[in-house]
């Protein structure tokens, strides 16, 4: 019958059973009367000739729309699920939550961000079918007022995993485009700056003796080895091997373990900080005991920094790229860099390229009959 009007919609009598508009073969918009005759419910249908079933897909009421505009919206949001369909896409209804608990699966640092910004969220309950622009901007608003992530290079860092998880279910047919998040999760240009701070030895000495003992020496630790403070934060007594000299790296992006083989005055540091620990407390501990985390360490460097009299951009990560940058200039392999500090290759070319062209001019030099 014909639903386009809102005469006609007037004239249903409730039932359970919706009324069917036919848009195509096999393909039907329908709706389901209210009983209090302020519109109803929208279906969308489609015929599956392989399984010789029909499918179904609630659309919604569409209740913020005049009556009037209902069916055109109603019949829009129907052809982009019978695109998606026909197009191979899945019918399985999966929500924003987990499409992320599916591509956070191995990935300890993705939980972590879904857990703070998003899986407790009004975000997460939304279907990844249903999801719009305006909803995911709403979401980046609010993930920007967070006090943890009003510096441009955190709110790149929280974005990236949702973007990753939307990317993965539309490769998976759980979506048919990426329109609501291609604009609304765009990275912000040039918001990495200060991971590109260098300290030399003297200032990263510096800023150890202005921080307390415990934080002293969790900042030693980042200046011994090119760890992301997060893997470092995470290493426990137990992934310690004093017979070996070895480290047992668990907790990083690189996504499996990898083992660290430890010179003289390293094993030492590490010797101190596993002193009277059980296996399974961390191995750079805070005062009383407990794990640090980025919420715990950043205060204390902050004031360190200031009475140090080191740039106000300086970060724990600071110390990573420090340490990284003294291991490319002093000739360590690329691929041993990028294997110690739990990254790529390309990586490490892509920003510290600079170090690798001196490197490769200084080798060329060595030709010179």
């Amino acid at each position: 019958m014909d639903l386009s009007s809102v005469r006609n919609q007037t004239r249903l009598n409730p039932r359970r059973e919706p009324y069917w508009h036919k848009l195509a073969s096999g393909q039907f918009i329908g709706l389901r009367p209210s009983t209090m005759h302020d519109g109803g419910a929208w279906i969308a249908r489609a015929y599956d000739p392989e399984t010789r079933r029909q499918r179904y897909h609630a659309l919604g009421d569409f209740g913020d729309l005049p009556r009037h505009e209902r069916f055109d919206a109603a019949r829009k949001a129907a052809r982009e699920w019978l695109d998606h369909v026909t197009g191979g896409g899945s019918t399985k209804a999966v929500t924003v939550k987990q499409a992320c608990q599916r591509y956070a699966e191995g990935k300890p640092d993705a939980v972590g961000y879904f857990e703070r910004f998003l899986y407790h969220d009004a975000i997460a309950r939304v279907p990844l079918l249903k999801l719009t622009a305006k909803q995911v901007r709403a979401w980046r608003e609010r993930m920007e007022s967070a006090r943890e992530s009003r510096a441009p290079a955190s709110v790149n860092r929280n974005m990236t995993p949702f973007r990753a998880a939307l990317n993965m279910a539309l490769e998976q047919g759980d979506v048919l485009n990426d329109a609501a998040w291609r604009t609304a999760l765009k990275p912000i240009k040039n918001a990495d700056k200060s991971r590109n701070v260098y300290l030399d030895r003297d200032q990263r000495r510096a800023l150890i003796d202005n921080l307390p003992a415990d934080c002293a020496a969790f900042a030693h630790g980042l200046c011994a080895l090119p760890l992301r403070p997060g893997a470092l934060a995470a290493l426990t007594v137990g992934d310690f091997d004093a017979r070996r000299c070895t480290l047992k790296i668990g907790h990083d992006k690189a996504g499996q373990d990898r083992r660290i083989l430890l010179p003289t005055a390293t094993v030492a540091l590490v010797k101190e900080q596993a002193k009277s620990k059980l296996p399974a407390a961390p191995l750079f501990a805070r005062a009383g005991g407990s794990a640090w985390d980025r919420y715990a360490w950043r205060g204390p460097i902050k004031d360190a920094v200031r009475a140090a009299g080191l740039p106000d951009d300086v970060s724990a990560y600071a110390l990573r790229h420090s340490t990284i940058t003294d291991l490319i200039a002093e000739g360590v392999p690329t691929l041993t860099v990028a294997q110690l500090s739990g990254t790529s290759v390309a990586m490490i070319e892509k920003h510290y390229g600079h170090l690798l062209q001196k490197q490769a001019q200084a080798a060329l030099a060595k030709l010179v009959l």
